[in-house]
């Protein structure tokens, strides 16, 4: 039996494979670009009967043909995309290539192959397609969580093309009957992360007494979810649901982002003190807000605790503690990923001063 894992080198998709191959023991074929956010080191200790590693493009229709032929996985679970706001603010094309065009090759040579399939193939063959609560919009203050059936609004060029990747894996289903499951996260953090989200890029630049970027007042509202609950709820709708299904997926979390980096703050004091400063605190700066920035989300979760019977495992205090540890015991990690791309970055993004 065989797995088709898109993007799986990437933070969420190397924790996926690790849980998945230490559970079940399955092999995975796993298609990455290896863009700047993926790292085949991550999981070069896994043995080649387990990890097959495919190096390519999701937007290469002849190349997923081959791979669909050649390794004839009995599902996929899709996570190859693009996934950085500022990133789409800044570059919003390679969103859409990647995020568009590469849903849309990948369910072309999905449905080629699926209806070459025998009948008791076609029953158990799923496409999971791993999407973002940010299709949805912005809450309110006082707005309920996000269900199944609220409407799309994105409002950045990223969740705009993850709503447009729903819509055309909802649109095989409807049309073309291809097995599809869709899941909607909310912010995911622990192991692994590339350092240009929040939580990692708050932890290293804290540990190296630089300046803590704050958008605007810091007052928007997440809700966190650890990567480790994350790929736990992958495997339940990958195993357990329903064909034509969405189902979102949250860890219980809200919080300020504000509030976020002072927790990672005393944290890091805790684990890591510095007599440089008082309070790593001291380092945060409220930098000029990113256009169109959400300002809350949340997800209601009832429907995958009711059916799949998922529930987040790990409370948010205790995730961010292990998600620091992970950090300080892993630089080597660190020093191969904040490359002079990842410098680059940060001084466009936030200005000369975080380089």
């Amino acid at each position: 039996m065989t797995l088709l894992v898109t993007g799986g080198c990437g933070f969420i998709g190397t924790n996926f494979i690790r849980l998945h191959v230490s559970e079940r023991r399955e092999r995975i074929v796993n298609l990455d670009k290896l863009t700047y956010a993926g790292n085949r080191r991550n999981l070069e200790d896994l043995p080649e009967s387990l990890h097959v590693l495919v190096e390519g493009d999701v937007a290469d229709g002849e190349l997923l043909k081959r791979v669909f032929s050649e390794y004839k996985p009995r599902a996929l679970v899709h996570l190859a995309a693009e996934s950085h706001v500022d990133r789409s603010i800044l570059g919003p094309g390679e969103f859409v290539r990647s995020n568009i065009v590469g849903a849309f090759t990948l369910l072309e040579a999905a449905r080629g192959y699926y209806e070459g399939l025998t009948p008791p193939e076609r029953e158990s063959f799923r496409f999971l397609s791993v999407s973002t609560d940010e299709v949805f919009g912005s809450l309110g203050p006082e707005d309920p969580p996000f269900t199944e059936e609220s409407p799309y609004a994105p409002n950045s060029p990223y969740s705009a093309s993850k709503a447009a990747a729903d819509h055309l894996v909802r649109a095989y289903h409807k049309t073309y009957g291809l097995p599809v499951i869709v899941t909607n996260c909310s912010n995911n953090y622990g192991p692994y992360q590339f350092p240009e989200k929040l939580i990692p890029l708050v932890i290293l630049n804290a540990l190296n007494l630089k300046k803590l970027p704050v958008y605007g007042d810091g007052r928007q509202i997440r809700d966190w979810l650890h990567v480790s609950d994350h790929c736990r709820a992958l495997s339940l709708a990958l195993e357990k649901g329903r064909p034509g299904e969405s189902y979102n997926v949250g860890g219980g979390a809200e919080s300020a982002n504000i509030d976020t980096v002072r927790i990672l703050c005393e944290l890091l004091d805790e684990k890591r003190p510095e007599p440089a400063v008082e309070s790593r605190a001291s380092l945060i700066e409220h930098v000029r807000d990113r256009p169109g920035h959400d300002r809350r989300y949340a997800v209601d979760c009832r429907k995958i605790e009711r059916e799949l019977g998922y529930r987040p495992l790990v409370r948010f205090k205790d995730g961010l503690s292990s998600a620091v540890d992970w950090y300080l015991d892993n630089p080597r990690w660190v020093e191969s990923v904040v490359s002079g791309e990842y410098r680059n970055w940060n001084r466009r993004n936030y200005g000369e001063s975080y380089e």
